[in-house]
């Protein structure tokens, strides 16, 4: 592994951990060359998840896309960081379980609001007027009486 610091192509492991789902090893690495220390990932190589849209375009798969909207739903509102990659990487191994590598956007809305349900109802209702297309108060009014039962 190279330095990202100095270049050098030296480097020694000081520290190798599992991941919680045992997906990844997280490497502590020192320079022998600058002394500087830094962490690397090493990942299964998994198979691409092509993610289908309701107008029936596809596009890859993205972590960060689904992170910017769990983390947007999130705003304002005490959910650590830690959580919501948690929540991330819960749904990204149950998209990966699945039989086949093509997944509706509409599957990936059904697995993010059973999890923000679960961690802030606020959160939760933000992203479903999204999800959900609410129209009116209404929507609102009838989402918010479904939680509270």
């Amino acid at each position: 592994m190279k330095c990202h610091f100095c270049g050098a192509e030296d480097t020694k492991v000081t520290d190798s951990r599992d991941s919680a789902e045992a997906f990844e090893i997280r490497r502590r690495r020192e320079c022998e060359k600058c002394s500087k220390r830094f962490t690397t990932y090493e990942r299964i190589e998994t198979h691409p998840l092509v993610v289908m849209k309701k107008d029936g375009r596809r596009e890859s798969f993205s972590k960060e896309k689904l992170m910017g909207g769990i983390i947007k739903a999130c705003q304002k509102r005490e959910v650590g960081v830690g959580e919501i990659e948690e929540v991330v990487r819960e749904i990204e191994s149950s998209l990966r379980n699945e039989d086949t590598s093509e997944i509706s956007s509409l599957r990936i809305g059904e697995l993010v609001a059973a999890r923000l349900k679960k961690l802030d109802k606020v959160a939760y209702i933000r992203f479903a007027s999204i999800y959900k297309d609410f129209e009116d108060v209404t929507d609102f009014e009838k989402e918010i009486r479904s939680i509270k039962k």
